[in-house]
This record gives C-alpha cells, sequence and structure tokens, in this order.
C-alpha cells in the first residue's frame, strides 16, 4: 500500500511563522513537521510516499528530505497543488501515483504519540471503504474546531461533522484516512464547499453513506500542529517530553 502525504496549503493560522515558508517545514522540537509526518508513514508500513505540496515550495521539501532514503523510504515523489482547493483535491493529485490499488492519506501536519500501524495492517486485510482514526477528547471547546462523528447507538459512524457546534460525539476525526482506490472516482463527483473547496469530510461521508467505513481509536497523544499556534506550541513541548510515532 502507497501513502500520500497532504503538505498543502497557506499556514495562515499560524500567522507571521509561514510569511517566508511552508508551515510543514516549521521545526517540531528537534525536526521539521514534514520529517515527523514522513517517519509516522514508514513506522506505519509504508515506504512508497508521494507528497503534495504548493509548487513554490517543493525545492524546499526536496532539500530537506532528498530522496528519502536516509528516513527509510523506497521511493519518495512530489505533486505540485497550483492553488489552495482544498483537501481532497490534494488527494486527487495522487491518482497515478496510487497505480490502482488502495492508500493511507495524512496531512502533514499531524502528530501522534504511538504509531498507527494497527490501523494500516487492519485495511491492508480488508481494502474496502475507508478507514479512519479517531482520537477521544472530553473538551467540547477544541471539538467544535474539529471534524466530529456521530454515531449511533452501536457505535457505528452515522456521518461526519466539520466544526459543529454541539460536538455529537466525544472523539475528533484525525488526519489519517484509508481508501479503496475508488476514492479518486468519488472526488470527480464532488462540488465545492461553501469556502471554494473540495472537502475530505464529503468524500468520508460518501463511503459512511454507503456503510463501507471502519474506523480505530488511537491510543495517547494526537495533536495537528498546523491548527493555531498555541496548538503548534502544545504539539512541540509534548514531543520534547515524549516523542511521537512510538510502536
Amino acid at each position: 500500500m502507497r501513502g500520500i502525504l497532504l503538505a498543502g496549503g497557506t499556514g495562515s493560522r499560524l500567522g507571521r511563522l509561514t510569511r517566508i515558508t511552508n508551515k510543514h517545514l516549521l521545526p517540531v522540537y528537534n525536526r521539521s513537521m514534514i520529517e515527523w509526518s514522513v517517519e509516522a508513514m514508514v513506522a506505519a508500513g509504508i515506504d512508497e510516499l508521494l507528497i503534495v505540496t504548493g509548487g513554490e515550495r517543493v525545492g524546499d521539501f526536496l532539500r530537506m528530505l532528498g530522496d528519502g532514503s536516509s528516513l527509510g523510504l523506497e521511493n519518495l515523489s512530489y505533486a505540485v497543488q497550483e492553488r489552495p482547493g482544498g483537501i481532497a483535491e490534494a488527494l486527487g493529485l495522487g491518482e497515478r501515483f496510487a497505480k490502482g490499488g488502495p492508500i493511507v492519506v495524512m496531512l502533514a501536519d499531524n502528530i501522534f504519540e504511538h504509531s498507527f500501524k494497527p490501523t494500516i495492517d487492519g485495511f491492508r486485510q480488508r481494502p474496502v471503504g475507508c478507514r479512519l482514526i479517531l482520537s477521544k477528547m472530553d473538551d467540547p471547546t477544541h471539538l467544535s474546531h474539529l471534524g466530529v462523528p456521530e454515531m449511533d447507538e452501536e457505535g457505528r459512524i452515522v456521518r461526519i461533522i466539520e466544526k459543529p457546534v454541539q460536538p455529537p460525539s466525544h472523539y475528533a476525526v484525525t488526519g489519517v484516512y484509508c481508501y479503496e482506490p475508488s476514492v479518486f472516482d468519488v472526488i470527480k463527483t464532488l462540488e465545492p464547499s461553501g469556502r471554494g473547496e473540495l472537502e475530505i469530510t464529503d468524500v468520508n461521508n460518501h463511503f459512511i453513506a454507503g456503510g463501507i467505513v471502519a474506523y480505530d481509536v488511537q491510543q495517547g497523544f494526537w495533536g495537528d500542529a498546523g491548527e493555531s499556534i498555541e496548538a503548534y506550541q502544545a504539539v512541540g513541548e509534548f514531543v520534547a517530553r515524549n516523542g511521537a510515532n512510538k510502536a
């Protein structure tokens, strides 16, 4: 199974820090954010990786990561997202790279205390629909800034709601998604949202509506280092104390 790292976007939520660089090149403790996400993919058993980013920063990523071999990759490729058209649009650029097989997608500003290899192994065994990683959170204020699954009485995901005023559960949808090959056909049917982007939540809700979704609840810390300045600082402090991507 191949992996796609999404490392584009404007990084506007990190303010002045991203005026002259891509947020995924910023340091998180003792290495760049993108290096932590590459390490997470490699730890999960992915050794062929595509990085999707803005064209003006491809050279910076190449200087940072080289050919990926020093990080445990067999193949590292790049694709350019010409404009900030949304996560789903960025994912669509990976269709040729996927070569008709299942994929795992990661937003490159996500940091995990523990490896998500069990989720990847589970999807390898049954690469049908989509498989998500959830993180339990008790702060409804924080959840109201994230994607939150609504669940039925049997614990099945009914739908995912983005930035709900009243979160329907105590779980956040993290930025790691496993998809069957048909995901690229799904993306082609999407309409832009109110902010003019193709939304990954619409992709996930498509599979949920079809009843072909599975999920795992990730243990330990999960943080979105690109969510805000405060989140970026909190993630860096956690990693400095505890590390990341542990087995």
